[in-house]
């Protein structure tokens, strides 16, 4: 029994496709059909699989229903967090999409999932990414206010949402933690953040985030060993559609 995650599937079987990237980057030629071949080879039903948002581009739930099957018919039991582009998923109709795809489907939100003795806890996640003005030479000088003050907002109320994740894990008696974000858990001018501060605070022992695809983006945050916690990007095209193991 192992447990594995990866981001930014970014389905279209039954919508429209305008991401510029994915419509002519090599990478995410018959990206479906790679990353298939990987689950299909490493993993077995008796395995988990944490997507960590950006599902699909579908705009709405019949958008969506040949992409969230694609993602049914993977081995094991599949996890799934909120992305900015999962249109299809109101926060508050979580209870009616698990109703739906269960026992296959598990959509998370504020709530946590058991893997061995780990309570697996996520949420979207927020992070200000501009605009950022620069100078001639590249650097930031300043940004947008407002932008950044809606930015904040968005933050605090994902941290409670996550908040409330690691609390109902702790309420059942969990002490180790894996937590799972979509967006980064630091933007590119934050060395920490609230989200790095609450992976502290709960002793989580890995972040596993998403949403920075493309080479230029890949490394916007933050890698590897930080304040003692495992940070890790998993979005598709970073893993090349290979799915990152987490834990055995």
């Amino acid at each position: 029994m192992s447990l594995y995650a990866i981001g930014d599937l970014h389905l279209h079987f039954q919508s429209v496709l305008r991401a510029p990237g994915q419509l002519s980057g090599r990478v995410w030629k018959n990206h479906e059909e790679k990353f298939r071949n990987y689950c299909k080879k490493l993993m077995t039903e008796e395995d988990m699989l944490v997507l960590v948002g950006d599902h699909s581009w579908g705009r709405n739930l019949s958008e969506c229903e040949k992409d969230l099957q694609y993602i049914r018919e993977l081995p094991g039991r599949k996890i799934l967090t909120r992305g900015n582009h999962d249109m299809f998923w109101d926060a508050k109709k979580t209870k009616q999409l698990n109703d739906l795809y269960k026992p296959e489907l598990t959509f998370l939100q504020d709530a946590y999932e058991a893997y061995q003795d780990y309570a697996l806890v996520g949420t979207k996640g927020f992070t200000f990414e501009g605009p950022f003005y620069l100078d001639r030479r590249g650097r930031i000088t300043g940004w947008d206010d407002e932008a950044e003050i809606h930015a904040r907002k968005l933050v605090e109320r994902e941290l409670q949402r996550l908040r409330k994740s690691f609390e109902l894990a702790k309420a059942d008696g969990f002490r180790k933690y894996i937590m799972f974000l979509h967006y980064p858990p630091t933007n590119i001018l934050e060395e920490r953040s609230g989200f790095t501060d609450m992976a502290e605070e709960y002793g989580a022992e890995q972040v596993i985030y998403a949403h920075c695809h493309g080479e230029s983006r890949f490394n916007d945050s933050i890698h590897g060993e930080y304040r003692g916690r495992s940070y890790h990007l998993v979005s598709g095209d970073y893993l090349r559609w290979k799915p990152m193991k987490v834990l055995d």
